[in-house]
């Protein structure tokens, strides 16, 4: 079934650390600290996986706050979501601002041009890569939304912050597949925008049916 504990959570960013290195160097997981009414959260997000053959994909936006209302109006705490479209949740494929869709008239151009992809496509690389991309978003105090699943294993935390469709047949995590509920961090700059970092991993669809299973 999708996930069971969606939502997003809001409050300052304390500060983040890498997870303990393997045997090879890789890590895994950014660790961000995030300071609410409620406490100070954990929230685990994924730069690799532990897979070989898997490899983490990212994107980097930047966008107003006034596309990701209401979640961007929300106080500071954990909020849980529903997974539909208008709760706040999150959607890499649906939601217009983060599935990147052009307006008519440019995406008119790209398809003239041959180049009707994305706007914003997925880049591929290494933990480093992806930690790298991540670390600059990461200012301490900065207000920030972290959109996953909470737990509260040692302390309350987030986790799955990072696209939860599209994941194959067969595989372990098929059985979370679900639309609207999509994790991801976004830190607020002093100009009001958000900076918003999305990863998924290489086998995850990017095209999915209203299950969330790959179309």
């Amino acid at each position: 079934m999708p996930l069971a504990d969606y939502g997003v959570l809001s409050g300052t960013l304390h500060r983040h650390f890498r997870g303990e290195p393997d045997a090879r160097g890789r890590w895994f997981r950014v660790n961000l600290e995030v300071d609410t009414p409620d406490g100070r959260y954990r929230c685990a997000v994924d730069v690799d996986s532990v897979h070989p053959t898997i490899c983490v994909q990212w994107k980097v936006l930047t966008l107003a706050a006034s596309v990701l209302e209401p979640a961007s109006a929300l106080a500071p705490g954990h909020h849980d979501l529903a997974r539909t479209s208008g709760s706040g949740a999150v959607d890499f494929q649906r939601h217009p601002a983060l599935a990147g869709r052009p307006g008519r008239a440019i995406a008119r151009l790209r398809t003239l041009l041959g180049r009707p992809g994305p706007s914003h496509p997925w880049i591929s690389g290494s933990c480093l890569e992806a930690s790298q991309a991540l670390e600059p978003l990461l200012v301490p105090g900065r207000p920030v939304l972290v959109f996953g699943e909470a737990f509260d294993h040692g302390g309350p935390g987030m986790r799955n912050i990072h696209q939860n469709q599209g994941d194959p047949y067969g595989s372990r995590w098929w059985a979370d597949n679900g639309t609207w509920q999509d994790g991801a961090t976004m830190t607020r700059r002093d100009d009001g925008w958000y900076d918003v970092f999305l990863s998924k991993f290489s086998p995850q669809a990017d095209r999915t049916g209203p299950d969330g299973h790959p179309a």
